[in-house]
């Protein structure tokens, strides 16, 4: 039974990017602007997360196991290392992408998106477990919270998606792949990587995704966003995002 709960509560978590994802179902009039929205919510959020809870944390733990100085030094090299490697999946992406779709740039962001969730659903998954494994009350509460920011994490990988090569389906699909990477995490964990999970190792993979993040949502999102010239749109998205993090981070 301690195992059963702390699982579920993790692939319940991970999996509501799908509930985000469905967005792309709606019957919607004024693409761009729908588009514009979205795109500025999602890099509002993913900035906001790195800088409300991703960076702090994991630099609070950083200088608690090396000290002040090489713990704030480490925590930049690694926040470095996430913002290169978004170069070098852009550059894979584009080296390898085949597909004919009318808006590759949007494309790209869609699976960009994806790949960055993963990697930052991936270690969620394991605190959810090891929270909900240690308490069950602490773990509901952490899997509520993340369930609340992931919703917004499905809808900036299905619009995209959608936008760019028409299919509602594979939108969501993309952002079930992304959410899914919570309970398997969880799953390893468990089976794996128990004894060996740290609240250092733990650090460090967050870290690296707040660096891939930020990169991604001023790089990518961002410009593909004020590409409408929907500037209204622009700063409610931003606005409401930053709104939802705060929420999440101090209510929840």
């Amino acid at each position: 039974m301690n195992v059963i709960f702390p699982l579920l509560i993790s692939t319940i978590a991970g999996l509501s990017t799908v509930i985000g994802g469905l967005i792309v179902y709606l019957k919607i009039k004024r693409v761009e602007e729908f588009i514009t929205l979205c795109l500025s919510f999602s890099l509002s959020v993913m900035i906001s997360i790195s800088i409300i809870e991703l960076i702090p944390n994991s630099s609070f733990q950083f200088i608690r196991y090396f000290g002040l100085f090489k713990g704030l030094i480490l925590s930049i090299i690694i926040f470095l290392i996430g913002v290169l490697s978004v170069n070098i999946i852009n550059k894979f992406i584009k080296k390898y992408d085949k597909s004919t779709t009318s808006n590759k740039n949007l494309y790209r962001v869609g699976i960009l998106s994806m790949i960055a969730l993963l990697l930052h659903n991936f270690p969620e998954g394991i605190a959810t477990f090891m929270s909900s494994y240690k308490d069950i009350t602490l773990g509901i509460s952490l899997g509520i919270a993340i369930m609340m920011h992931n919703i917004p994490e499905g809808i900036s990988i299905s619009v995209p998606i959608y936008y760019s090569t028409g299919s509602k389906k594979r939108g969501v699909v993309y952002s079930l792949i992304s959410g899914i990477a919570e309970p398997i995490g969880a799953l390893l964990t468990y089976l794996l990587f128990k004894n060996y999970i740290t609240d250092l190792t733990l650090s460090i993979v967050l870290i690296l995704v707040a660096g891939i993040m930020i990169t991604l949502a001023i790089n990518e999102l961002l410009p593909e966003s004020l590409k409408y010239k929907k500037d209204k749109y622009v700063i409610i998205g931003l606005i409401v995002g930053v709104i939802l993090v705060l929420t999440n981070h101090f209510v929840l």
